[in-house]
């Protein structure tokens, strides 16, 4: 059993229909705290598709657990949680879709401002990730830049939580003890 220290930052990633996110839900449940749940999706009734998805993950989660719409300001929303709370973030792909029209400075801005609350949150965090890197370089800009900006954001939180979670295949991951930090050329976790 892997219980929560007293003040916790937590990723877990993978690919599409890995279990990331019921990994992310059972520990949140072990934390032992007031779970805060925080669905990134924007809700769009036209897309049945999506709206299943979306009752699949509700389903899941315990009734006594507090769910919070937050498709933008997640900055926000953590300086806003208080320390007896563990916050669920699912999904950081799904984030940062909601702002891809934002051009490389805004999009700079808001990344410090979220890692600068992560140094300053007082309650457990728990993120969700996809890992959309692991196939073709995709042929649109869009894409791209996507898939980029994830990856970027996905390591610089990798590198400042513990632990780091991968989950594919069905099997959970703890490259916090499996894997090595990678180091800048400065000698620093990046």
């Amino acid at each position: 059993m892997i219980a929560m220290a007293e003040r916790q930052l937590v990723l877990v990633t993978g690919p599409a229909r890995s279990g990331k996110s019921e990994w992310a839900e059972t520990l949140a449940a072990r934390s032992g705290k007031t779970v805060i749940y925080v669905a990134t999706a924007q809700v769009d009734p036209t897309d049945r598709e999506w709206q299943l998805r979306i009752e699949q993950h509700c389903q899941r989660r315990p009734s006594t657990w507090q769910t919070l719409a937050v498709p933008i300001a997640l900055t926000e929303t953590i300086q806003a949680t208080p320390s007896n709370s563990c916050l669920l973030v699912d999904s950081l792909g799904t984030w940062l879709a909601n702002l891809l029209e934002q051009d490389e400075a805004t999009w700079s801005k808001t990344l410090h401002a979220l890692l600068n609350s992560l140094h300053h949150a007082t309650s457990d965090i728990i993120f969700v990730a996809e890992e959309t890197g692991w196939g073709v370089v995709p042929a649109y800009p869009i894409g791209r830049m996507f898939r980029d900006r994830l990856g970027m954001l996905t390591r610089q939180i990798g590198a400042i939580a513990s632990p780091v979670y991968l989950v594919t295949g069905g099997h959970v991951l703890n490259l916090s003890t499996l894997g090595v930090p990678l180091r800048t050329e400065k000698g620093k976790e990046f």
